[in-house]
């Protein structure tokens, strides 16, 4: 209990000279040190044009990203790659992405859709609430009704079949061509070309040329036509896997006609091959190139290429080869390339290190969600991340992601509108049954949830920045 002496004095004073408050000196300081302080919102927005990702985590600012938008002040190349261990919310992110995009009229979308569940991939749902029917590649079914693709469709160049055709064998041999088989292959693509006319030339045409070369092209080296077979053998046997072999019936005969080119979203369903097999690098292989030479045409529209399991195609040196060309031809034509990887140890410590640098160049947009520390750090190594990104990466909730667009680094949380929910989060729409759903009590108990993690990690930042500071 108070002095009631003190209480009699305090109120004489007030009654003369009016309430005494305590005073605080004003605080002054620089762009610099607010920059040093605030790290994680110093950076400026990307503007107000776009599509809605979500909200900046430490400011609370919506977040807005739309690479054709931002593509040359602010964003040297249109491409992206997304990382992440799986249950984080790439998966969301990609479809939500991909379903506001579809908005602008003037966007076309293709989906290498490389997982699934139940026999369909997992943009089965997305496809069937636009009336799109998925381009499913399968072995089985390409026996019967299934979907082909031509390597040697005429609508591909000569010089891009004969690359795919190298890339094909080189991936499957897992070496480069030596200049004898690379020969061999090259006379019977150009045969084969030059006769078959009346019809589209298969890759049949191109095994049987192998195995039984014209004099003419041993005459033309001046070698024996033992010698042009025995080169072209190993080609063969490589080639007759797509032809006689387990992923016969999805490249052997001539382009399945009816694919529509022209819709808004395309999906190529991959998930009946298997991911870990050396058909996965040779499929997206034939899928890009063919895609290259048919789907991109120097029109108005903006194209997005988004690739699940990217890693197939930036750890392959010869896949990288194509794709790199396709990036840097993509840029004049209007198309992003979007890579999802889960681990980026996947695709540097390999054989490919170089061009898979060569692509994550190219990639100006990096979104990385929860990773293990070493992992962290490794990425952030390779990405240049700053050391506070690095710091945060393991922390992130699930739908939380550290974005760095050209050096614009912020964490942001992904936001999912009631009507996307039930087609992105695709595995619980497929195993679970309505009633366990959770209900609108239940999602706003995870948004608080996820609030307070971020303001443990402001706090995480303010304490570091501050030991920066001091």
């Amino acid at each position: 209990m108070r002095d009631p002496l003190s209480v009699l004095t305090e109120a004489f004073t007030s009654f003369l000279f009016g309430k005494v408050e305590t005073t605080r000196l004003p605080v002054r300081t620089s762009t610099g040190q607010a920059q040093a302080v605030y790290l994680p919102t110093a950076a400026p927005g990307l503007g107000d044009s776009g599509v809605i990702i979500g909200r900046e985590v430490y400011s609370g600012k919506g977040y807005i990203y739309d690479p054709f938008q931002l593509y040359g002040q602010q964003l040297p190349a249109p491409h992206w790659l997304v990382l992440g261990e799986s249950g984080n919310g790439k998966s969301a992110l990609e479809k939500t992405y991909v379903l506001r995009q579809l908005r602008f009229r003037d966007r076309q979308v293709v989906v290498l859709d490389a997982q699934g569940e139940d026999g369909v991939g997992e943009w089965n749902l997305i496809a069937q609430e636009l009336g799109i029917t998925p381009i499913r590649l399968d072995p089985m079914a390409a026996l019967d009704t299934g979907i082909r693709l031509n390597p040697l469709d005429p609508s591909i160049t000569t010089t891009g079949q004969l690359a795919l055709l190298r890339t094909i064998i080189e991936v499957a041999m897992g070496h480069g061509l030596d200049e004898r088989s690379g020969f061999a292959l090259k006379v019977a693509h150009a045969y084969v070309n030059e006769t078959i006319v009346e019809r589209q030339p298969v890759l049949t045409d191109i095994v049987e040329q192998l195995r039984h070369p014209e004099p003419e092209s041993a005459e033309a080296m001046n070698v024996a036509i033992d010698d042009v077979r025995a080169w072209g053998l190993d080609v063969a046997l490589v080639l007759d896997r797509l032809v006689d072999g387990d992923l016969r019936g999805m490249f052997d005969g001539p382009t399945t006609v009816g694919i529509d080119l022209d819709a808004p979203l395309i999906v190529f369903d991959l998930s009946h091959i298997d991911r870990n097999s050396i058909a996965m690098p040779i499929l997206m292989a034939i899928v890009g190139v063919w895609l290259e030479h048919t789907w991109i045409r120097p029109d108005r529209k903006k194209r997005i290429f988004l690739v699940e399991e990217a890693w197939h195609i930036i750890a392959s040196p010869f896949v990288a080869q194509l794709f790199q060309r396709l990036l840097k031809f993509g840029r004049r034509l209007g198309l992003s390339f979007v890579a999802v990887v889960h681990h980026l140890s996947d695709v540097v410590d390999g054989a490919a290190a170089k061009e898979a640098a060569a692509i994550l160049k190219m990639a100006s947009t990096r979104t990385v969600y929860a990773q293990k520390a070493d992992e962290a750090r490794a990425t952030g190594r390779v990405l240049g991340l700053p050391r506070w990104a690095v710091e945060i990466i393991p922390t992130l909730s699930p739908g939380i992601a550290v974005w760095d667009v050209n050096g614009n680094v912020q964490v942001v949380k992904h936001l999912v509108t009631e009507m996307e929910r039930p087609l992105v989060f695709t595995d619980r729409a497929m195993t679970e049954s309505s009633a366990d759903v959770p209900d609108d009590d239940a999602l706003r108990a995870a948004e608080l949830e996820a609030e307070e993690r971020a303001a443990f990690m402001e706090q995480q930042m303010k304490q570091m920045n501050d030991s920066t500071v001091a």
